[in-house]
């Protein structure tokens, strides 16, 4: 009864169909979001992980700040994680971070935009913002992407996400919304484009109260009449382990799955009870797909001729997790219910998360469907609910441009073994498990 009044508790807005698109590349929503930007009236509203400080992270921020110059009354707002704009790359040698690039921005302009760093938790290990959704004027730009070179496919490589776009007032209003109100007006969130900055040291109180005022908050707005010719569309939040609406609402899915489950997320390290959910549906004849990336296009493989480092276990621990997973479910596997999809695309990486339950509903998300997001990260999703399937054609065309690098798995033994792997990976691996330290791996990784 909680969790439905919970859930009842929400805003839900009515979307004309033709006011949802699907863009279908990392490039298409590269220029989709540098031409929303170019032609914004009202407000630029950009979360992310990160913007990084290489040539496409620069063209986008220069595009926002070139629109600031263009209107000072323009609303310009980008939030990234605090933690994570403060370092460098993950194997790279010490460095201040893209903080120095927001910083040298707003002393070479003369109206400047913040970028405010948001702290989940006193370190980066155990949360980050993991927020999405971009709002220009009256447009929702969702996606898993942050703003990279390979997220926005500037270069020869790209990381391959889901990208949505929804035209809504009343939902950008809703989203933006909490951006200001339950985000950048916490004493815990800074403007990283100043120099004089807090150490996270000195704002350990005011994170540790951030993270509980984030953990009973929600999207504003009211609940709205969905006509029989609309979509309903309600944003949810969460953060933590209890009382996670978004968390509740991923197990609910899966729970009243009647037909059929798509399930996708970049890394398989499923939690507990998202297993025990998708086990329980294929016992009752739903008919369960899982679409995860080939290890070799995890956004952490490291090829054999190149250098190694630690993090390149990664992908090969996921790999031995799916591996277990579909050896429990060869028979399911053999009789159709359970279908497993590897997506590989050249030297690419694959970055798609979220579920398509009955082909009537929708939840649009940067949540992994892991560990860490259940437990550690601030995470939000939309939840589309088209019980007339309108959006059918719009989703079938996305999941056919997805499958279109994918390869089924038949059976476990098409997975490698840990024998299989590298020498050096081997070696790492042995040591991980024997020392346990993959259950710790799992939980925050």
């Amino acid at each position: 009864m909680l969790i439905r009044n919970l859930f009842g508790s929400l805003p839900t807005f009515a979307v004309e169909p033709d006011q949802f698109q699907v863009l279908q590349s990392a490039l298409s929503f590269r220029e989709y979001l540098l031409e929303a930007i170019h032609n914004a009236t009202s407000r630029i509203y950009l979360v992310a992980l990160y913007l990084e400080n290489d040539e496409a992270g620069r063209e986008v921020l220069t595009a926002a700040y070139e629109a600031k110059q263009r209107n000072p009354e323009l609303d310009i707002v980008i939030c990234v994680d605090w933690h994570r704009a403060q370092r460098g790359l993950i194997g790279a040698e010490k460095a201040k971070g893209n903080a120095a690039i927001y910083q040298a921005y707003a002393e070479k302009y003369e109206h400047a935009i913040p970028v405010y760093g948001v702290p989940v938790r006193n370190r980066e290990v155990f949360g980050v913002l993991h927020l999405k959704g971009f709002v220009i004027d009256d447009t929702v730009i969702y996606s898993g992407a942050s703003l990279n070179n390979v997220y926005l496919h500037y270069q020869d490589r790209y990381r391959f996400d889901r990208y949505h776009v929804i035209q809504n007032p009343s939902l950008a209003d809703s989203m933006a919304g909490f951006i200001r109100k339950e985000m950048i007006q916490n004493p815990a969130v800074n403007n990283l484009a100043e120099t004089d900055l807090p150490s996270t040291k000195e704002l350990k109180s005011a994170i540790r109260q951030f993270r509980i005022s984030l953990g009973k908050s929600s999207y504003g707005g009211e609940k709205q009449v969905v006509g029989d010719h609309q979509v309903a569309v309600t944003p949810m939040v969460g953060v933590g382990k209890r009382h996670n609406v978004l968390n509740q609402k991923i197990t609910a899915l899966l729970a009243d799955a009647k037909q059929e489950i798509v399930l996708c997320t970049p890394y398989f390290n499923l939690p507990k009870v998202v297993l025990r959910e998708v086990k329980r549906a294929i016992k009752r004849g739903v008919k369960v797909h899982v679409v995860v990336g080939d290890k070799t296009a995890n956004d952490f493989y490291i090829a054999p001729d190149q250098p190694f480092k630690a993090i390149g276990g990664l992908p090969y621990l996921y790999e031995m997790n799916l591996r277990k997973f579909a050896r429990a479910n060869e028979s399911h596997i053999a009789s159709g219910g359970l279908s497993i999809h590897l997506w590989k695309h050249d030297n690419n990486s694959y970055h798609l998360k979220g579920l398509w339950v009955d082909r009537r509903t929708m939840l649009l998300t940067g949540n992994n469907v892991n560990p860490r997001a259940w437990a550690l990260d601030l995470e939000n999703g939309l939840l589309i609910e088209d019980p007339n399937q309108h959006l059918l054609a719009k989703f079938t065309a996305e999941f056919d441009n997805i499958h279109k690098y994918t390869q089924r798995i038949s059976s476990y033994s098409q997975l490698e073994t840990i024998h299989d792997y590298p020498v050096k990976i081997q070696r790492l691996l042995k040591k991980v498990i024997r020392t346990r330290a993959d259950r710790l791996l799992k939980r925050i990784l």
